[in-house]
Parts: structure tokens; C-alpha cells; sequence
């Protein structure tokens, strides 16, 4: 299949649960947001309320979490646009098997130079963790997971990208109140030293919306729902478009679709959209 005009509009949001997503309006920022290939994270509903909402314009690729109510990653497809090739459930890990927070999917298409392309999308959601308790030794052993990963997609497919809510804040730039939470899970240096790992020369990978934005504050895509942190804009930037080299400098825009209010949110995470050029 070609891509519309040579660009695909790839989307990524924990919507904090689907069923409330769409109570509070996330059908009315996808209607108008022409996206192509759709990932959400915390899903948290079964395969049947996923098709119920999304309907049959979409291919869907939907892991759900074991444990009822908790996790649950989704790679939607625009039939109209690109059909998956292959997909895969799971970081490769059988410990993780059935959590509910790593689905895969391959593409073939043609670029606009008539060239056939192959892309591999991931929607990830990275465990949130607790300092000091077995939940950061899970979250630990994800991250692990991921270093082995990462290298093994970007040797089987000529474009991959990992999408999702990745739960750590990279840098001082990532977290608006960084100094308040360097004790804290999100932003603890030994969760941060695999991100080094991931942009830097051992595996090489991007962070596309920190490429495009360069050395800003945020743009932040989650709030805590304490105090005024909406509204303030003290927020977290822990949602990520990471992208091997090629597929980064494909990039084109990258936007958080940040709420007008608070009121106004369907999730307490904001969706990253990216645009990218084949």
C-alpha cells in the first residue's frame, strides 16, 4: 500500500482507561486528528469494548492485561491507510507474557519515491514503579527487556519506533519540578541511565519529539491531578516517540494535543502526534 501524500500521522496516548477516555471525549479529538496509525496505552478494557468503540474502519491489535482492569497496550490501524504485515504480543520476555504492555506490528508500503519501505510500530507502557519495592525491580527488569529489544527490531526492520508511555523522564527539561523528585520513581538516575542507554551511542535511537523540539522545557504530556498541575503546566514528559536514526529524520512535526482546561481532558496524559515523510 502507498501512504496519503507520503505522510503517516502516528498517535500515541494512555487514554487511563478507554471506556472513560471516551466518556469524557477522546472520540471527539480522534475524529478530527486524521490519524493513521493509533497507540494507546492503559487501556484497560477486553477485546470486545476495544471493537465496540473504535468500530471497523480499524485493524486492531489489542493485549490485554491478565490482571483485570490494570494495563492493556493497542496498535490501531486506518484500513484505508496500512494493513500490518505481522504482529507480536510481548517483549520477548515470558515473565511479561501476559501483562499487557508491549504489542508489535510490521508494515510494508511504497514511499512516495516509489521505493517499498518496511516500518515496525511498538506500543509500550513502561511499569510506573515505586522506589524501593519489588514494583521498581519489575519496572528494572522491563527497562532490561527493552535494552535487549531495541537493537533486535532496528536489525529486522528498516524503520522501527517505539511508542508509549515510558514512565521515566529523561533529563532536567523533561519534569518541570525536577529537583522534587529526584528521590521519586519517573525520574530516579538509575531509571534515567537506561535512557542515556537508548539515545545514546550503545543503541543509537531517538527521542523524536525532544529531536524536534531541542532544549526546551517539556512539552509535558502528563499531570498529576493534585493541585493546579494542569493548569499550571507543571507536568511530566514521559510519553515518547523513539525512533531509529532513519525513521527520526523522517520526522516532520511532532505536537502534544495538550487540552484547552482541565475540565476539558479525556486522560490525565495528552496524546503526542508525529508526522513523518516516506
Amino acid at each position: 500500500m502507498a501512504t496519503k501524500n507520503g505522510h503517516l500521522r502516528i498517535a500515541s496516548v494512555n487514554v487511563n482507561g478507554l471506556r472513560a477516555a471516551y466518556k469524557n471525549g477522546m472520540a471527539d479529538w480522534l475524529a478530527t486528528r486524521d490519524v493513521d496509525i493509533l497507540c494507546l496505552q492503559e487501556v484497560r478494557a477486553p477485546d470486545a469494548i476495544v471493537e465496540g468503540f473504535l468500530g471497523a474502519d480499524w485493524h486492531l491489535l489489542h493485549a490485554e492485561a491478565e490482571a483485570k482492569g490494570r494495563a492493556g497496550v493497542l496498535i490501531a490501524t486506518r484500513k484505508d491507510s496500512l494493513e500490518p504485515t505481522a504482529t507480536r504480543v510481548g517483549i520477548g520476555e515470558d515473565y511479561f507474557a501476559t501483562t499487557g504492555r508491549w504489542v508489535e506490528a510490521d508494515y510494508a508500503f511504497t514511499d512516495t519515491a516509489g521505493k517499498e519501505t518496511t516500518l515496525t510500530v511498538v506500543s509500550a507502557y513502561v511499569h510506573s514503579g515505586e522506589a524501593d519495592t519489588p514494583k521498581q525491580v519489575d519496572k528494572y527488569r522491563f527497562l532490561d527487556a527493552m535494552i535487549s529489544r531495541l537493537p533486535q527490531l532496528a536489525a529486522a526492520s528498516e524503520h522501527a519506533l517505539v511508542v508509549g508511555d515510558l514512565n521515566v523522564g529523561h533529563t532536567p527539561l523533561d519534569i518541570k519540578n525536577w529537583k522534587g523528585n529526584v528521590k521519586r520513581a519517573g525520574f530516579l538516575p538509575a531509571e534515567r541511565a537506561y535512557f542515556d542507554r537508548f539515545f545514546g551511542e550503545e543503541i543509537g535511537w531517538k527521542d523524536v519529539a525532544r529531536e524536534l523540539a531541542g532544549d526546551v522545557e517539556g512539552p509535558y504530556t502528563w499531570w498529576s491531578n493534585r493541585g493546579q498541575a494542569f493548569t499550571n503546566d507543571t507536568g511530566w514528559r514521559i510519553d515518547y516517540h523513539m525512533a531509529t536514526p532513519g525513521l527520526a529524520a523522517r520526522a516532520q512535526h511532532a505536537v502534544v494535543d495538550r487540552a484547552e482546561s482541565y475540565e476539558s481532558r479525556f486522560s490525565d496524559h495528552a496524546p503526542l502526534v508525529v508526522d513523518y515523510k516516506f
